[in-house]
């Protein structure tokens, strides 16, 4: 049997298989509420509301901005926009790989302390004293009370002070919180007595390397971003648009640069949030995140009105609601693991630099195509820029939603792996694609009914609102495409196949570019949504085509005892 779970003698047997029915592997279970299912929303439901949380105070810093002026509310969006977009393209290869790599390492180290559990377990007998090294059973025969003319052995001696010499090998165990994880990742003193029996399990912080890998990571791009938005915040506002002459550029000088200060803090709240995630401990961050955003609401109106800071009072406001967030999480997740490693040479830096610089390219790829379209669609006016916008939000929204099952998915892959639990992978897989499509089919309602009643809250001009609805086929019927598309990342995450989806995602892109312009000559508005549904399509049967086809990490599924 290879690595993979899957066995040499049915090789040439299963050369040629295609386990495409993995995908409808007890369908009939997605609705049903079973342990499968509740891990998955447990993880993937805290996860959404932590990445819906920004936008919706976006939206609120913008309402408070927008009563400052129209300047002003430009100012402030095209600077949001450049600050998103840079963070986007340094911090979401670093979070993603962090998930996995964190889910990883924590799995395989649970397994080190359940094996050495058991291993201790099975060596306890009754008025025996187990501990893990020798020097310690010295130290307590020493400190032993001397009974019977000092005739009783060690063992008669600490049956007799079972109590006492519990508390002294608590005591030991207490003082070497610095040794290493992987030595020192369970150790008990275990005293019976004939009538008593006491277990004493002392648990230590870890030392997770991917984590402190991560958090280095994390300061060093947060630092690296502020300097660039700080110092180079005029030509790239220039490049965003806003020209020397025009009224915006002081005020987006102003903002993006105070903003920027907050990088750091940003990047590595994201970093410690991939941590959280590789733990699937959704809910923390999620806490944090709400109370964050609660206080930059909070600080607004007192900033920007009250003190009379104007547009600077709104980016100090999300600045120190970031600080607050990154600081809390930092102490939280301190109570968990070791900031630092042990030994330096145990920082997982090349492991990072070399999956990361995958995604990066996966990240620039996907941006570029997004942002050609909104390019050629503003090249047909204002009135169809501002209906594309409006269709756009509303078509990238289920992303926020199927970003979470995402999660969920990379995270329960990825400690399956670890565990070479290759039928959980293939449950959790199989079932979070599953739950992807019902949400997608459920937003492909919504979306469609939204759009097509409510396309005037968007815009009081009529030939918007009729480009809009024009719109409304496309946004509608690609939302389940949308949804397993998202999901399938969080599927190759998981499986820790980088280097598949980064060099997929830029094949697509090529196509998907050379489509845009195609379409865009021929159909105009409607092209641009035909080539992003074409993009999307390519994206989730690139998914389709590594898991249905069993290869790469997914060789197992040839077996027929996983399909």
């Amino acid at each position: 049997m290879d690595e993979n779970g899957s066995s040499d003698n049915n090789a040439p047997n299963n050369k040629w298989k295609m386990p495409l029915n993995v995908f409808f592997k007890d369908a009939r279970s997605v609705f049903k509420l079973d342990d499968l299912s509740k891990e998955i929303l447990g993880i993937a439901f805290p996860s959404a509301l932590a990445v819906a949380a920004d936008p919706i105070a976006s939206l609120i810093d913008t309402a408070f901005i927008g009563h400052l002026g129209a300047v002003e509310l430009a100012a402030a969006g095209v600077s949001i926009a450049l600050f998103n977009q840079a963070s986007r393209i340094t911090i979401f290869p670093l979070v993603s790989i962090t998930t996995s790599f964190v889910a990883e390492e924590d799995t395989i180290e649970k397994l080190h302390i359940k094996a050495t559990e058991n291993k201790l377990g099975e060596n306890v007998k009754f008025n025996e004293v187990i501990v893990p090294e020798d020097h310690m059973l010295q130290d307590i025969e020493k400190g032993a009370p001397e009974q019977n003319n000092n005739t009783e052995t060690p063992k008669q001696s600490l049956t007799g002070n079972g109590e006492q010499a519990t508390n002294q090998l608590t005591e030991y165990n207490g003082k070497n919180n610095g040794d290493d994880a992987n030595s020192n990742a369970f150790k008990s003193s275990r005293v019976t007595s004939g009538k008593k029996s006491e277990d004493k399990v002392v648990k230590k912080k870890r030392h997770i390397a991917s984590a402190s890998t991560a958090l280095i990571f994390g300061t060093f791009l947060g630092l690296l971003q502020a300097a660039i938005l700080i110092f180079a915040a005029k030509p790239l506002l220039y490049v965003m648009g806003v020209k020397h002459d025009s009224p915006m550029l002081a005020p987006a000088m102003k903002y993006l640069r105070l903003r920027s200060f907050g990088a750091p803090a940003v990047l590595l709240s994201l970093a410690m949030q991939g941590i959280f995630r590789g733990f699937k401990d959704t809910t923390t961050p999620l806490y944090v995140i709400v109370s964050g955003y609660a206080i930059n609401v909070a600080l607004d109106p007192i900033l920007i009105f009250k003190l009379k800071l104007g547009i600077r009072g709104a980016a100090i406001s999300h600045v120190l609601s970031q600080y607050m967030m990154s600081i809390t999480l930092l102490l939280i997740l301190m109570k968990k693991v070791y900031i630092l490693p042990p030994r330096l040479k145990d920082l997982q830096i090349f492991r990072f630099l070399k999956n990361g610089g995958l995604l990066l390219a996966r990240v620039v790829a996907v941006t570029f195509c997004v942002t050609l379209a909104a390019s050629l669609a503003a090249r047909l006016g204002s009135i169809p820029m501002a209906a594309f916008q409006t269709c756009l939000q509303v078509w990238l929204t289920s992303s926020l939603l199927a970003d979470g099952l995402a999660v969920a998915v990379q995270a329960i892959l990825a400690c399956s792996f670890a565990e070479k639990d290759y039928k959980k992978a293939t449950s959790a897989a199989t079932r979070t694609l599953q739950m992807s499509f019902v949400l997608g089919v459920g937003l492909s309602l919504a979306a469609g009914f939204g759009l097509y009643y409510g396309a005037g809250i968007f815009s009081k001009n009529v030939n918007v609102v009729q480009l809009i609805r024009l719109g409304i086929p496309f946004v509608a019927a690609t939302q389940p495409i949308n949804s397993l598309a998202f999901v399938f990342d969080g599927v190759n995450y998981g499986a820790s196949d980088f280097a598949y989806s980064a060099y997929s995602l830029v094949i697509v892109s090529l196509i998907t570019i050379g489509t845009e312009f195609l379409l865009y000559r021929s159909k105009h508005f409607i092209g641009i949504w035909i080539a992003l549904t074409i993009y999307m399509a390519l994206r989730m049967l690139a998914g389709v085509w590594r898991m249905g086809t069993g290869t790469g990490p997914w060789r197992f599924l040839r077996d027929h005892s996983f399909t």
